[in-house]
């Protein structure tokens, strides 16, 4: 428990207040989870989809991913083709928690996010909760992404945000211990009954 006054919240979005997982689509192509599992990490792997999140077209990826696995074509352009079927919707509970942040008035709240530059538009016209936010940042138009320490620092000088006072939630492990390497608090989000306990302690939420 850090006993200080926290002027800024930053939010990671995709598996914390966004439900996206790829196994979504992926289940109704494949006939086994098993198929699903092998073909997300041998093709479609997170790596590759990070590179679109950094700044690569989504046509640049596909083409490289089909010249790599001719025989998966039809599989690997479904996933931007229908993009939008990963999409499980709001995380209401934790979007519950950034509205009670927003209502409270003591807060700057910003998105940090690694997203594709070319989805991320689907998402800002689906979900009307990310207009709460006082700035959000998106890896693909920077063409830098977490855990890389320039894009938080990027964050912090576009929107004049003082880590010092600041709070960081991301359910990747990895981009919360880059975060506190760079000095901003952070929080590994797990679930919104567990966040919701972690701003309580810190004097954030009731």
């Amino acid at each position: 428990m850090k006993n200080h006054a926290y002027h800024s919240i930053i939010f990671d979005l995709g598996a914390v207040l966004v439900d996206w997982n790829p196994r979504y689509l992926y289940s109704k192509i494949f006939a086994t989870p098993e198929e699903v599992e092998d073909f997300l990490e041998n093709v479609c792997t997170s790596d590759w989809n990070e590179t679109q999140d950094e700044g690569r077209s989504l046509a640049e990826g596909t083409d490289l991913l089909i010249a790599q696995h001719p025989q998966y074509e039809a599989q690997i352009r479904a996933f931007y083709g229908r993009w939008k079927e990963m999409l499980g919707g709001p995380i209401p509970e934790t979007v519950e928690i950034l509205k009670k942040l927003k209502e409270s008035g003591r807060f700057k709240l910003y998105a940090l996010t690694n997203w594709s530059n070319e989805t991320f538009p689907i998402a800002l016209m689906e979900y009307q909760f990310l207009q709460w936010f006082d700035g959000i940042v998106v890896s693909g138009k920077e063409k830098l992404r977490k855990p890389h320490h320039p894009f938080y620092q990027l964050l912090l000088d576009r929107y004049n945000v003082d880590k010092s006072t600041s709070i960081f939630i991301d359910d990747n492990s990895r981009n919360v211990k880059a975060a506190e390497e760079f000095g901003i608090e952070s929080i590994h989000f797990l679930s919104p009954a567990q966040l919701q306990e972690e701003l309580s302690s810190r004097g954030i939420l009731n």
